[in-house]
């Protein structure tokens, strides 16, 4: 047992709809007597991807005391109840880390006005480097009074324009809430609302259930930050269009 971010349903708010029961990948959410229910805590991994689902607002993350979340005992629960099994991360290989830093962490900052680059028809809106969350330090020079774009990996992709809409004059950092560490991403994202005076927040995630715990994970930032700032929200659907913005 530990204490982590699990799902909580208000009972007294829920209709049983059902509509969040399709939005949990994992299969941790039925319709037991009317009522939306948690199967069990092992099958929930807290990110939340049910909350945008529910028209009554009965679902809400809190931090209880609850058993780990278990992927290998959701995948057998999802077979049992006919759903598709959740796309497994690749296990990363185990090296030795080399003695010169990547550079994929090495802070840049592009200010120069950009054309296309050579062969392409659309000049990239990208202003600095590194971009995954994971890389980029909450001290970074071109955090400070940023307007920040918070994307996940999947959307660039899906929409064709991303460059144009959403990334002009914004600062960029991307990940993916499904497949690394959730609770890193949190303490990241904090430091950097803490330690910037950032002026705006947007953030820019897929219609896929698993992906709608990064907006959570930065609501709940924000809060624990205490700055006066409001998260926008992007939704990118998989064929290329959006579905909120």
């Amino acid at each position: 047992m530990a204490i982590r971010q699990i799902i909580q349903i208000d009972e007294d708010k829920c209709t049983g709809c059902g509509l969040c029961v399709p939005s949990c990948a994992e299969g941790a959410l039925q319709i037991i007597d009317g009522k939306a229910k948690l199967v069990s805590d092992v099958y929930c991994d807290g990110l939340g991807a049910c909350l945008g689902d529910c028209p009554e607002g009965a679902l809400k993350v809190i931090e209880r005391e609850a058993v780990e979340f278990d992927e290998e005992v959701t995948e057998e629960h999802l077979k049992k109840i006919g759903r598709e099994p959740m796309a497994a991360a690749e296990e990363e290989p185990s090296y030795e880390a080399p003695r010169f830093q990547c550079p994929s962490s090495q802070t840049a900052t592009f200010n120069e006005n950009k054309s296309a680059a050579a062969g392409a028809d659309v000049p990239s809106a990208l202003t600095h480097w590194p971009v995954k969350i994971q890389l980029v330090a909450p001290q970074s020079p071109f955090l400070k009074n940023a307007d920040l774009l918070i994307a996940a990996d999947c959307a660039p992709f899906a929409y064709g324009n991303f460059h144009r809409d959403f990334m002009q004059g914004k600062v960029v950092i991307i990940g993916c809430p499904k497949l690394n560490d959730s609770e890193l991403y949190y303490k990241k994202i904090l430091d950097i609302i803490k330690e910037n005076d950032l002026n705006s927040i947007t953030v820019a995630h897929m219609q896929v259930p698993c992906c709608f715990g990064l907006m959570h994970l930065v609501d709940e930032a924000v809060k624990a930050s205490g700055k006066d700032i409001k998260a926008k929200k992007i939704v990118v659907g998989i064929k290329g269009d959006i579905l909120e913005s």
